[in-house]
């Protein structure tokens, strides 16, 4: 089962009234890859990861997580498919009525998966996962960080331990150094849990150090899915722009320092 793509979409079209943003995307992400889902704005990158898990429908086309289509079984089966993966939401999305602790569970409880003990075990272990001291758990949203919002953001996404993990913009409004040690993170949980990643971003640095595959999506479609040293090959003008300007060239010099 290794071989079967833990993300298949064949023929995504995306209408939003008259106005076409994807028009017969075919992607097949394969496990253990860590995919960046990069392109200009208004090309559907947020909407994708949407597709990819059900929070919204394309027009045509269908979507396969895990080699069985996104809606197929029973309701117990879709729910048991939807406990596979992750999100990470922009700017973390916590519930601003819940401590930190609350939020983690969320998944936890409304699904129905431990009792209050098990609850408070499994927070606690999620919190230490993402970096986080215990005192953190009482807290609530207003009290934090940006970049503590977004660990915590990290941990309710990993409180079920999903295979698939999810990060649209995942370290939009952090400082350089809050940014970097955020993708340090994700790359180490990547490693240790052996998880599948797809994220959005326009930050080249976070692209850089974490992927292992990048899709562009420009002109309604998948213009490149490929290594980033492939895809810095190509001859186009997103591409001239993202990677070849003066910030882009700086970062994947960096990142191969690093490497």
């Amino acid at each position: 089962m290794s071989d079967v793509p833990v993300i298949e979409m064949q023929g995504i079209v995306t209408r939003f009234g008259n106005h076409v943003v994807h028009d017969g995307i075919d992607l097949s992400i394969a496990r253990g890859e860590v995919v960046a889902l990069v392109g200009g704005s208004g090309s559907g990158k947020t909407t994708l990861l949407r597709h990819a898990i059900g929070l919204t429908r394309p027009a045509h086309g269908t979507v396969s997580l895990f080699g069985e289509p996104l809606f197929s079984g029973s309701a117990r089966e879709q729910q048991a498919r939807r406990r596979r993966f992750g999100v990470l939401f922009q700017h973390g999305a916590l519930f601003s009525a819940l401590t930190v602790a609350e939020n983690i569970g969320f998944p936890l409880r409304e699904l129905r998966v431990a009792n209050d003990r098990e609850v408070r075990d499994l927070v606690a272990m999620k919190l230490a996962m993402v970096e986080l001291e215990p005192s953190t758990a009482p807290l609530m949203p207003s009290e934090l960080s940006g970049g503590m919002i977004k660990r915590v953001a990290l941990a309710r996404a990993l409180a079920l331990e999903p295979e698939l993990l999810l990060l649209d913009e995942p370290t939009a409004g952090l400082d350089p150094d809050r940014s970097d040690a955020f993708v340090g993170l994700i790359r180490t949980l990547r490693d240790q849990l052996g998880l599948t990643v797809v994220l959005v971003t326009h930050d080249i640095d976070t692209l850089a150090s974490l992927a292992s595959k990048v899709a562009i999506l420009a002109e309604r479609r998948i213009l490149s899915y490929a290594s980033l040293e492939d895809t810095m090959a190509l001859d186009h003008p997103f591409v001239d722009r993202f990677f070849h300007g003066e910030h882009g060239r700086r970062a994947i010099a960096r990142s191969r320092e690093k490497g």
